[in-house]
């Protein structure tokens, strides 16, 4: 933590605590050297300072803070901090004595295992600057190939992309990603020439492992990332099994101009926008009209609008049936795909309430790319739609083992566990969230309803907020439900006013809204509201079993007639 985090402020944990002493502690969790007390006189000089001026009174417990779940109590005295800190250096001390005993007298530590290796997004070089989706289609390309191989772990494309236009050191994207290895490169265009340098370095001691320098038409960009990708296999001396090897440097087109295209389409699809998806259908659709077997491209328009449908962009009856035309047309091609797989696994859960249909086809996603994060999490949030929290959770933590950067898939453990009604935990988890993404919005939202279920209305009040002024957006939903169980009847009544209004003009979840009508005490209107969400098939009545902004339904007996119409009962 000391290399890849800053420190939070004590006074954060205890409000209590001096500001000198704040001030003192932080600079002793200084990173750079020079900027730390040079000698321990000089810290027991300042400490001496500062003991002439803290009364030894008893301090009282500080007020409890949003995102926090450990409250501190401190008696404090100086001598009170003194004895720890002796024996933490003693302990030190002892740690460094043992390192010249033994490792001075030729013992080394374990050399780490070669089994992991991060992408890390490839840099545009060319003079225009214009052919950042090459580059980061190449780098997408060399995670899903070597990803594919079960004995290789590889960082989802989120966490390494999240080094994006960063110059961070080899160690800490090493620390970070948990990896022993990293690739990383440059993509350079100019005309139809195309120059890739790519290098596979050891994060361990910053050795090249493996480097090299293809200049080569533009067209021969498959057989360059071929090429990469064997010589990484080598390097780390890896033993490819069965179908291994042909997954490895499978090719789904031939055709340059269609593979362009579809780069283009993910590279609109994974920043996830509304106009971003709809953009990134265009090229998907281009792609297929310069080669119309391209399968990938086909597995592209199934997640494109399967999003649009899942973030309420589109109508659920419009974009579903659309995802699902393309996801079966991919797995026509090749029902060895795991992102078509996932893609109708998704589809079955949101739109069909196929529950065991959903969870077979994650099972077979996951099983011919075990590595696909993607899977990992849509399986979660499908165990805890059932109810089968323990398995969710667990499901959820390996999506952001493998991708460990991604802000979602975090804030995402954090949202399981509130489904799961462990609150405690769920405020735990979001807390870490936010010290890690604190301009993830979701983290914010999340945290809005933990509190609004704890009865804690103000911090809730405060999560939305700050999610407000970081994303722009008034979480009008979320407010209005806030303050509907808060018992402020007027103001949730105000913001219920303009959400009818706004689903005049746009597709908001009819679930949402049934959620404030239950929290006023508005059984029929809510039931009312939920019938039309089962009618429309909104993707967010697959919570209803689990969710608790509705467990003012449940006694009803329209509550259990939606749940065996789901086959949620």
């Amino acid at each position: 933590k000391h290399k890849g985090e800053i420190p939070k402020s004590p006074k954060e944990l205890n409000p209590n605590i001096p500001n000198d002493l704040n001030q003192l502690i932080l600079k002793c969790l200084e990173k750079e050297k020079a900027k730390r007390f040079q000698s321990a006189s000089e810290v027991h000089s300042e400490l001496e300072r500062i003991e002439k001026g803290i009364p030894t009174t008893d301090r009282v417990t500080p007020e409890r803070k949003p995102i926090t779940s450990k409250e501190i109590t401190v008696k404090f005295t100086l001598m009170k901090l003194f004895i720890p800190a002796v024996s933490v250096v003693a302990l030190a001390v002892i740690g460094v004595l043992l390192w010249q005993a033994v490792f001075r007298k030729g013992f080394a530590p374990p050399a780490p295992s070669q089994g992991s290796v991060a992408v890390l997004p490839f840099i545009d070089l060319s003079p225009q600057k214009d052919h950042e989706w090459l580059s980061d289609g190449i780098s997408e390309a060399m995670i899903n190939a070597l990803s594919s191989l079960k004995g290789l772990r590889v960082p989802a494309r989120t966490s390494s992309f999240f080094f994006k236009g960063k110059e961070p050191d080899i160690q800490e994207i090493g620390l970070k990603l948990r990896v022993e290895n990293v690739l990383e490169g440059s993509v350079q265009v100019a005309g139809d020439t195309l120059r890739v340098n790519a290098q596979l370095i050891s994060v361990k001691d910053g050795f090249h492992l493996w480097s090299d320098k293809f200049d080569r038409k533009l067209e021969d960009v498959f057989s360059i990332q071929d090429e990469i990708a064997r010589e990484i296999v080598k390097a780390l001396k890896l033993r490819l099994l069965g179908e291994e090897e042909t997954q490895l440097t499978k090719k789904y087109t031939e055709n340059l101009e269609a593979y362009n295209s579809y780069l283009q389409g993910r590279y609109f699809w994974n920043k996830r926008g509304r106009e971003d998806l709809y953009k990134s259908i265009e090229y998907f659709k281009k792609a297929l009209e310069k080669d119309p077997n391209y399968v990938l491209a086909y597995a592209g328009l199934a997640d494109s609008y399967f999003i649009l449908g899942n973030n309420s962009f589109t109508p659920p009856r419009e974009a579903y049936p659309k995802a699902r035309e393309f996801a079966l047309k991919a797995l026509e091609m090749d029902n060895r795909l795991a992102e078509a797989h996932t893609a109708l696994a998704l589809i079955k859960r949101d739109y069909d309430w196929d529950w065991a249909g959903s969870e077979k086809e994650f099972k077979i996603a996951l099983q011919l790319n075990p590595g696909y994060g993607f899977a990992h999490q849509g399986y979660a949030f499908l165990l805890s739609d059932l109810g089968r929290h323990e398995e969710a959770i667990k499901e959820i933590k390996t999506a952001r083992d493998l991708d460990p950067l991604a802000p979602r898939i975090t804030a995402n453990v954090g949202y399981l566990l509130y489904m799961a009604r462990k609150y405690d935990q769920a405020l735990e988890e979001l807390r870490k969230a936010i010290e890690l993404y604190p301009e993830h919005g979701a983290n914010y939202e999340y945290a809005a309803r933990v509190y609004t279920a704890l009865g804690r209305y103000e911090e809730a009040l405060a999560s939305c907020q700050r999610y407000k002024e970081i994303t722009g957006k008034e979480p009008i939903i979320d407010l209005a439900y806030v303050y509907a169980k808060w018992g402020k009847r007027k103001e949730a009544e105000k913001l219920l006013k303009k959400i009818i209004e706004e689903s005049e003009k746009i597709y908001i979840s009819p679930t949402y809204i049934a959620h404030i009508y239950g929290a006023l005490g508005d059984f029929d209107r809510a039931f009312s509201l939920l019938e039309k969400a089962c009618s429309e098939r909104d993707s967010y009545l697959v919570y209803l079993k689990v969710d608790s902004r509705l467990d003012s339904l449940p006694s009803d007996p329209r509550f259990k007639a939606l749940l065996q119409r789901m086959n949620l009962d």
